[in-house]
């Protein structure tokens, strides 16, 4: 009998051995067998005891917990896999749990997040003056190159990442892996916040005024904004209550749930706090176009070719600047200065020796041996040449440096206005007065903007309407026309303005958004390089009447309010479940267990 124990005993030794290498059903088969065996030949020989069957299950539950766990192994979801590889880089799940390290960089990791989002955010809504950008920094580098669309892209790059990170950790979290970042991920996120910061600082420093136009854009995106934070709300709260049922504290339990409750009624009573002038029973009538060096967008600016482009956009009137040659011969160029002649012409061929002049150095006829289009097609300022035939771009290839005499026969032709500065103070303004007067053209369809010599323009061209650069010269002038920068006001600001029959004019408006918001505001006209764009809007992109936004408002509350509460629902019952099921199997097993 000794004996015959014996090897039994040293076959189930090779049954144990052998029972990892098998297949998981093949592993319950085995050891639920060898158990049933061990009992009956225990019972035909002698009565087993107490212990013995103890030590049975025990030894039973050892196989089993073995088969389950090649059995996970074997069955993993290669989702489950992929995404544990790429946050944590471990391709089999981790022993270490650390979960202080763990929260803090999960904390970190959304930081970076949102940061990022936001800096995003900034970059989409700054991108409506990025001409600006290009050239100042053209100025400092003498290289025309698209900065703007470079830090979109990479600021997008980064939100990307950011954010892939975060749902690759909060499924993580709702899988019960554990969050163990990967130390790379640290570094880039390390980096991207620095980014961010930098990002944040320059434009505190260098472009304050841009954060006027976030301030001024939050009223168009808001109501949007509002809505996405609602959804996400609902969408993040099964997180939420998965969390608060697997934590055993009261009080960790209570700080969860005051938690999100106050996240909730913050995100759901926000449109409490917002003012979109979008949200509007009557909409005001839409804004004329100022076609800004005509229509930069479509052909090189400042040339023939841009004005009858942005005429075709049936502008109301054409903004130039306006310089004086050497023989005193009023043109048409924005840049003045040194390298005036640099960014826009070929001033490094034809005049190798004279690139570093001013405007005063060139005869107009010298100025009109210059090439003035052949840099758009081959710099393609604003990625917009692709929208040009071949005859259009062999076209802007020729374009020369016109003269403000060119630009009146157009605007005569067609009956539109004509809006400029002067770039070379009251000398200009004489000899470009007088060059009006002596042309044949309505003095109405001249707009006076140049402040110097305002006054002897008034007694010699007194039908020139006076446009001025701010709300206080006007009033102090008993004036009824402003021309300013779109974020100068606010649409509080435009909309007592216009009420009071004060033409309002905002430059320089490109994105569909921001003229949506102005033409919510009752703006009067804004001076913009897309007139292509703009004039096909036969509406704004979006305007809701504020009963209907009210019921939107409520309704998407409400609704998230439901499904929160049936999620928390459906994770209590889950937990109630696992605890019953807990429960009936201890039951079950209690008689095999010894009282100890």
């Amino acid at each position: 009998e000794r004996e015959r124990e014996r090897e039994r005993e040293r076959e189930r030794e090779r049954e144990r051995s052998a029972v990892k290498e098998e297949p998981a059903c093949l592993l319950w088969t085995l050891g639920l067998g060898w158990l049933l065996e061990a009992v009956i030949v225990r019972v035909i020989t002698q009565t087993p005891t107490h212990a013995e069957i103890q030590a049975y299950i025990f030894c039973e539950c050892e196989v089993l917990a073995c088969c389950e766990d090649n059995a996970m192994r074997s069955q993993e979801s290669i989702f489950r896999i992929c995404f544990r590889g790429v946050y944590s880089c471990y391709w089999t799940r981790s022993r270490d749990n650390n979960q202080r390290c763990a929260c803090f960089w999960f904390s970190f990791l959304s930081l970076v997040s949102v940061f990022t989002l936001g800096w995003l955010y900034i970059c989409f809504i700054a991108y409506n003056d990025h001409n600006d950008v290009n050239w100042k920094a053209f100025q400092k580098l003498s290289l025309w190159v698209n900065w703007s669309m470079c830090v979109i892209i990479l600021s997008a790059v980064l939100a990307i990442y950011c954010l892939l990170l975060l749902l690759f950790s909060l499924f993580q979290f709702a899988i019960k892996e554990p969050l163990d970042l990967y130390w790379l991920h640290k570094v880039l996120l390390f980096l991207g916040l620095v980014i961010v910061v930098f990002g944040i600082a320059g434009i505190s420093s260098k472009w304050k005024e841009e954060w006027s136009t976030i301030h001024l854009s939050l009223q168009a995106t808001a109501p949007f904004l509002q809505l996405g934070a609602v959804v996400a709300l609902t969408m993040l709260s099964w997180l939420v209550f998965q969390s608060y049922h697997r934590t055993q504290s009261a009080a960790s339990k209570a700080l969860i749930i005051g938690a999100l409750v106050a996240v909730s009624v913050a995100i759901f009573l926000s449109p409490l706090l917002i003012h979109s002038p979008c949200i509007i029973d009557k909409l005001p009538p839409k804004p004329a176009l100022i076609g800004h060096r005509g229509a930069p967008v479509l052909a090189p600016e400042n040339t023939m070719m841009s004005f009858r482009r942005s005429a075709e956009c049936k502008v109301t009137a054409f903004e130039t600047d306006v310089q004086l040659s050497k023989d005193k011969k009023p043109f048409l160029m924005h840049d003045n200065g040194t390298k005036f002649l640099q960014r826009t012409t070929n001033v490094d061929v034809v005049f190798q020796n004279r690139t570093n002049n001013n405007s005063s150095d060139f005869t107009m006829e010298e100025l009109r041996s210059l090439n003035a289009g052949e840099w758009f097609v081959k710099t393609d300022p604003f990625w917009s040449v692709s929208l040009l035939s071949e005859e259009e771009k062999a076209s802007a290839r020729n374009q020369r440096v016109p003269t403000l005499s060119e630009l009146l026969d157009l605007a005569k032709e067609r009956n539109i206005s004509v809006i400029f500065d002067l770039k070379n103070g009251n000398y200009d303004c004489n000899i470009t007065v007088t060059t009006i007067l002596n042309y044949n053209i309505s003095q109405n369809l001249i707009w006076w903007l140049p402040s110097t010599c305002r006054e002897d323009v008034k007694k010699h061209a007194q039908r020139f309407r006076q446009v001025y650069s701010n709300v206080s010269e006007m009033k102090d002038n008993n004036g009824s026309f402003v021309n300013v920068k779109y974020n100068s006001l606010s649409t509080e600001e435009i909309r007592n303005l216009t009420s009071r029959n004060v033409t309002v004019n905002l430059w320089v408006v490109n994105e569909r958004w921001l003229f949506s918001l102005l033409w919510c505001s009752g703006a009067s006209s804004v001076t913009t390089n897309t007139c292509h764009v703009l004039s096909d809007m036969s509406h704004p992109d979006w305007h809701l009447k504020y009963c209907t936004y009210l019921i939107i408002w409520i309704t998407a509350d409400l609704v998230s309010l439901i499904l929160m509460v049936i999620l928390f629902y459906l994770q209590r019952r889950k937990k109630s479940r696992n605890l019953l099921d807990s429960s009936w199997n201890q039951k079950e097993m209690s008689p095999f267990l010894s009282s100890d």
